[in-house]
């Protein structure tokens, strides 16, 4: 969003606080119907501390993990899209005349941004899309403006530079989120037309609720909840470092009463979490129910955390798989793709930047 190629495959490169996460996609189109295969995949760990709260704290240390996550895909492409979160993002919508160029646009919305932007202009990226024509006035449009802070993107464009990578696209989590529910909205009720979503991405230190109506993303919020709060129980319980774990976490061989004692109390957290992002959201808003929850990130991964929120919230709820219907190229381990899934919605987000 705030720079932008248009150059084709561009990866995707989701930075989180805990992994790398890379996705290259490629389309093919049969009678107007595109089908996506996964060209490329593969999750990196980021070391400690490297990125806090989404913000880069040792680019060269993220960097160096974006390199190996690209040696470890196999990939090719040298085009990558990153993305900064919602909490460093401001975002308007304002109304510009429809009769102005691009160009146009760009020079009036550089003259009135300071009446928007917080920040002096200098220490800002600006971009701007055009949503539609303006409901209130059919000779005007309405424009989403975007800025975030330069050093948020710097930040994201100099980890991609020392990685070899050139910067195609900088976007924002919340769009990144929202370009990839169009792949999954095909099973919502009604393909997800005139409902209200919920996806709510349980990460490993942040959950963000995402709430689209009409495919559009309406509200965003970032709760402090993850799957660290898991491994930090594992670790309290059982007398492992943090790292083990988070090994045993993934890979199993806890004591019996692992699962009634530590699991499932995390699973109903999760619930609550949910739960607490709704009653900001309606209290935030004029809307007042949700027809459908989406479960993305790692902890979405837990078994029967979806059917548990169903039953907590009276909300039928499902888990995200952006790749259900995509094929797969011979080097891509669909065992291990399938696993991480829900934690790629943003990548794949990202990654569908290539066909704009």
């Amino acid at each position: 969003m705030f720079l932008s190629g248009k150059k084709s495959p561009i990866l995707g490169i989701d930075v989180s606080s805990s992994a790398v996460k890379l996705l290259e996609l490629s389309r093919t189109s049969t009678r107007g119907v595109a089908t996506y295969r996964v060209e490329s995949y593969a999750v990196e760990p980021l070391p400690a501390n490297s990125v806090v709260e989404k913000t880069i704290k040792d680019p060269d240390a993220v960097g160096a993990t974006i390199s190996n996550v690209v040696r470890k895909s196999g990939s090719r492409a040298r085009q990558a899209a990153v993305a900064v979160s919602g909490s460093a993002v401001i975002t308007k919508v304002i109304s510009m005349p429809a009769s102005l160029s691009d160009r146009e646009m760009q020079t009036q919305i550089q003259l009135e941004a300071d009446q928007y932007i917080p920040y002096p202009l200098e220490e800002v990226n600006l971009d701007f899309s055009v949503i539609g024509p303006s409901e209130k006035n059919p000779e005007m449009v309405d424009v989403l403006l975007a800025a975030s802070r330069s050093e948020n993107v710097d930040a994201r464009v100099a980890a991609l530079t020392a990685a070899g990578l050139t910067p195609a696209v900088v976007d924002v989590e919340a769009y990144a989120m929202e370009n990839a529910c169009t792949l999954i909205s095909g099973g919502w009720p009604q393909g997800g037309t005139d409902l209200t979503v919920v996806v709510a991405d349980v990460g490993a230190m942040n959950t963000t609720i995402h709430v689209l109506h009409n495919h559009r993303i309406v509200y965003t919020r970032e709760q402090n909840f993850g799957g660290r709060h898991l491994t930090e129980e594992i670790q309290r319980r059982y007398g492992l470092s943090y790292e083990e774990a988070g090994m045993s976490k993934r890979k199993g061989g806890l004591p019996d009463n692992y699962v009634p004692d530590v699991l499932d109390p995390f699973k109903e957290a999760m619930s609550q979490q949910v739960n607490r992002g709704l009653q900001f959201f309606y209290s935030a808003t004029a809307f007042r129910n949700v027809d459908h929850i989406v479960l993305a990130g790692g902890c979405a991964a837990i078994t029967g955390v979806d059917e548990l929120v169903e039953e907590r919230l009276g909300i039928p709820t499902s888990i995200a798989n952006p790749f259900a219907n995509m094929t797969l190229a011979s080097r891509v381990n669909a065992q291990n793709l399938s696993n991480d899934a829900p934690a790629m919605m943003i990548a794949v987000g990202l990654a569908l930047r290539s066909f704009d």
